[in-house]
């Protein structure tokens, strides 16, 4: 599995998520890699899909919640990158479907989508941790 520790930012639903993520993302490119016949290989790539459809909205609806209960001051730009991630996968879910779930595509989006995950968790979420400590810091002391 391609998820790492290093990768937490200390809040326990979304690094969870994180880590269902990275798991999921890693079953779905070892299927698209693998061995066999495509045909047998792609309901599970369409399981995947669908589970990413649903999934991308419904941590990322919770990450922008918990950015927002704690004040961060990027919740807005991070909410772009989310909407832009999300409109991405529907184009990429648009094509497949158009193009009879063409091989070769989806091969290309299983490794723009796990360069995606990492590097957004690994950068972008990695901010939204840092604040939360600093913002704990903070509190317990009487000046920052």
């Amino acid at each position: 599995m391609l998820w790492k520790d290093k990768y937490k930012i200390g809040v326990d639903l979304i690094d969870q998520q994180h880590r269902e993520l990275f798991r999921r993302v890693a079953d779905f490119i070892a299927t698209v890699r693998g061995q066999g016949d495509w045909e047998e290989r792609l309901a599970k790539v369409k399981t995947t899909l669908a589970f990413m459809q649903e999934i991308v909205v419904t941590h990322f609806a919770d990450e922008e919640a918990y950015q927002a209960s704690i004040n961060y001051p990027g919740l807005a730009a991070h909410k772009q990158i989310h909407d832009n991630f999300k409109q991405e996968v529907e184009q990429y879910a648009e094509k497949f479907a158009a193009t009879g779930f063409d091989e070769d595509l989806i091969q290309g989006f299983a490794g723009k989508l796990m360069a995606w995950l990492i590097n957004h968790v690994a950068r972008e979420d990695q901010r939204i941790g840092k604040f939360a400590r600093q913002e704990v810091q903070c509190n317990e002391r009487t000046i920052c």
